[in-house]
């Protein structure tokens, strides 16, 4: 659902650049499950803004220039009155769903008069950690989770989004979570842990899991199983834990997490080594996908002796798994990286 049911169709044109050295293009502009959608003149998605991170860069002059982020080289121009009027109704309408400040406060002064002795033992950063993650909406985990793939870019190098290849890991997400579903798929340059899921419904991928494999069911697989690591720990934890209890205390209180305190995080999920969930949960998600495991488990580990688990209960072991995607679409996917 879009944040106002109203502008579910609006559409209108617009002139995009995915960086400051890229030349300008022509597209449509729409909304989409809590994103800004990019579309060329084919219908294929360019890219997907977060409508909570949207930023206008010239306030009250026309055309309007929007970027998905303050530090964004990525720009839209767009004179339409109308989608202008939209987009900065829905971000007004986002930033009233934030936490309140004075209601913020209120929760926790009460809370701390409820239980001052019980807190000041067992208060810990971890329990500040689950309390801060269970009262942080939707709309600010987007906005965090589009705030780290921004310094991951910095540090990989911007994302793949060669039109095919960029449709065709679209058509991908529908296929591993449905039509409807919110959230996206970033395909980066270098990602030594192959798949990372963030706040906010994104998972990046590594393109050499694309590049190297003779299935799409391995790059499905390591889509899936970050999808399925995001249900056991919670990404916005992972966060928490990296800026620290006094950004967590300021994230709970104020509703706020400085930008520049990511930067360290995003270095973490550049560099951490693969980290998956116990098998149970990994083979339910991958039997709710509808994809085996088998061929995950062995790019995972080519001998199959550390993934053992998975090969040997793959739920399409002896049967074929319906398809994941159309040779034709398989080969633009293996090429989101060409320029």
């Amino acid at each position: 659902m879009t944040a106002l049911r109203e502008y579910e169709r609006l559409e209108s044109g617009g002139i995009w650049r995915a960086d400051a050295d890229a030349q300008r293009r022509d597209v449509t502009v729409s909304f989409g499950n809590a994103t800004l959608v990019i579309t060329d003149g084919a219908g294929r998605p360019l890219t997907h803004w977060s409508l909570a991170a949207i930023h206008r860069q010239n306030p009250h002059e026309r055309p309007a220039i929007f970027a998905p982020g303050e530090d964004a080289e990525e720009a839209l121009e767009i004179d339409d009155d109308l989608m202008i009027g939209a987009i900065e109704k829905v971000r007004k309408t986002l930033a009233k769903q934030r936490p309140q400040r004075g209601k913020l406060r209120q929760m926790i002064t009460l809370g701390i008069l409820a239980g001052t002795t019980a807190l000041a033992v067992f208060w810990l950063p971890d329990a500040l950690t689950r309390q801060t993650v269970s009262v942080v909406p939707m709309v600010k985990r987007t906005e965090i989770g589009a705030t780290v793939l921004g310094h991951v870019q910095r540090l990989t190098g911007p994302r793949c989004r060669n039109e095919e290849g960029s449709a065709a890991l679209d058509q991908l997400h529908k296929r591993l979570f449905g039509n409807d579903a919110a959230g996206q798929i970033v395909v980066l340059p270098k990602l030594t842990q192959g798949s990372f899921a963030l706040a906010g419904r994104i998972i990046l991928l590594d393109r050499r899991v694309i590049e190297n494999a003779d299935d799409p069911a391995v790059p499905a697989g390591y889509i899936v199983a970050a999808a399925a690591a995001r249900q056991a720990t919670d990404p916005l934890a992972a966060v928490l834990q990296a800026v620290g209890l006094g950004k967590t205390v300021g994230l709970l209180t104020t509703g706020d997490l400085p930008s520049d305190s990511l930067i360290d995080f995003a270095r973490q999920v550049t560099e951490a080594e693969p980290a998956f969930p116990a098998t149970k949960p990994m083979i339910e998600a991958f039997q709710a996908a509808q994809i085996p495991t088998s061929p995950f488990a062995y790019a995972r580990d080519a001998t199959g002796l550390r993934t053992q688990d998975l090969i040997a209960r793959d739920p399409y072991a002896e049967r074929d798994e319906p398809e994941i995607m159309s040779d034709a679409d398989w080969v633009r996917l293996q090429g989101i990286c060409n320029s």
